[in-house]
């Protein structure tokens, strides 16, 4: 019997993985919750199959995501990110990264860590909700607005409150798979 997945994720076969397997999966790993950030920003304005299709490059150009490497990133390897044709080649995007990685640091210094900090505003839970298709999950939702006003007051760039509902969809602060889809309970 075929399984009932999220209607997003149809057709095509990384996409089903990363349904069947990451998204909406409580994540409290600061190293992990970075690299969804990053590749969160570098996602907006574009569509996600995009950037799964290249996760793999982001984690070579930048250092599988060590946020410690890349908040000492310096123009050189700003520029050499830039020629890499296996990325998003967007120097904002690519700068922001860096600013990224240093008000990640920022506030596990000041939290503990990235986990207790975004977690916090869940409670530590993640908040269920009940979408019974996929287009009927909201873009942003008022707590998104507080924490992208919260992240960017820390110097975060590219965390508008878009960017930080999908962040908190695929890191399962929030599960929106569909009421059917066979993970909706598992999550």
């Amino acid at each position: 019997m075929e399984k009932h997945r999220c209607g997003w994720c149809l057709g095509d076969p990384l996409y089903e993985t990363y349904h069947d397997e990451e998204w909406g999966v409580p994540v409290y790993d600061d190293a992990k919750l970075f690299e969804f950030l990053i590749l969160e920003t570098f996602q907006a304005g574009l569509s996600w199959i995009t950037i799964l299709r290249k996760r793999e490059n982001f984690r070579n150009a930048f250092d599988n995501f060590d946020y410690k490497t890349i908040s000492q990133y310096n123009d050189d390897k700003v520029e050499a990110l830039l020629q890499d044709a296996g990325i998003i080649r967007n120097r904002l995007k690519v700068k922001a990264t860096i600013t990224n990685a240093q008000a990640f640091m920022k506030i596990q210094d000041e939290f503990g860590s990235f986990s207790k900090y975004i977690w916090g505003f869940v409670d530590g839970q993640p908040l269920t909700n009940k979408i019974e298709h996929y287009k009927m999950a909201p873009a942003t939702t008022p707590l998104s607005d507080n924490i992208s006003k919260d992240l960017k007051k820390r110097g975060f760039k590219f965390v508008g409150s878009t960017v930080v509902y999908a962040h908190m969809q695929a890191t399962g602060m929030v599960n929106d798979h569909e009421t059917k889809c066979f993970r909706y309970n598992e999550v």
